[in-house]
């Protein structure tokens, strides 16, 4: 496993990267609402990356025909934008985008409710975001990575939510997906240990029910076993000699 240390120079190519995506996320989480279809996310995001001077990351990846990973209700992730889904109040969409921006990568999803969404969901996207800021307090140089593993899993597991185990972060740089990856369920290992310069894509990705997931037909989509709700929350991270800096979070 090589796990790349990124010059300082990179390090301003990530940041620009990620600054422009979070405006992505900003933007396309402003605009969801009920009525709107799927489809109509990925034609936003899309020509919101493109307007910057960057591309969408994710388009044709692996053969990925959309933009945007556009996921609903019990979809985990890679959810396919489709012009006939048809986003309805109290749904819970999750938005997984990334862009390049002179050759570097970024990487963030957000879970955003339609309308008025229930208690429950509600809880289900909170706990899912707080469990990645519980992560990344495990995010410092001198560290090693499955500490921040451990930490996703032991605040998680104390709501009885599934943490998906088929899926993991990763590393990020001049490719999508690099050395490591990182795992959200807790690890008896202690992983590689932290230095600073890593960019990681931290993003726990957590089930109402149970961990269990599988793929549809479209071989994309990823869905619950059980049918319940699963929520999605991931940052672009950089290992300083201090404390992480995320690099996707815009200032609102």
């Amino acid at each position: 496993m090589v796990v790349s240390i990124k010059s300082a120079r990179e390090i301003e190519l990530m940041r620009e990267s990620c600054r422009l995506l979070s405006q992505v996320h900003d933007a396309l989480g402003k605009a969801i609402r009920p009525g709107m279809s799927t489809l109509d996310i990925d034609k936003l995001g899309d020509k919101m990356i493109r307007d910057m001077g960057c591309v969408p990351n994710f388009k044709d990846y692996h053969g990925y025909p959309a933009s945007i990973c556009v996921s609903v209700n019990d979809e985990v992730v890679h959810g396919i934008p489709n012009k006939s889904r048809i986003l309805q109040e109290g749904d819970i969409v999750s938005l997984d985008a990334g862009l390049i921006y002179h050759g570097y990568h970024s990487d963030a999803a957000r879970t955003h409710a339609v309308g008025k969404i229930s208690a429950e969901a509600e809880k289900l996207i909170a706990v899912t975001k707080q469990s990645f800021f519980e992560g990344i307090k495990m995010a410092k140089a001198g560290n090693h990575l499955y500490d921040i593993s451990n930490a996703i899993a032991a605040y998680v597991t104390g709501f009885g939510y599934g943490i998906v185990r088929d899926l993991v972060g990763h590393g990020i740089g001049t490719s999508l997906h690099e050395d490591p990856q990182i795992p959200n369920f807790a690890q008896r290992r202690r992983g590689i240990r932290l230095q600073p310069g890593m960019t990681l894509a931290i993003e726990p990705m957590i089930n109402m029910g149970g961990y269990e997931v599988k793929w549809l037909d479209d071989d994309w989509t990823v869905v619950t076993a059980d049918g319940s709700l699963s929520a999605h929350y991931e940052n672009t991270i950089l290992i300083t000699e201090g404390e992480p800096e995320i690099l996707t979070l815009s200032k609102e």
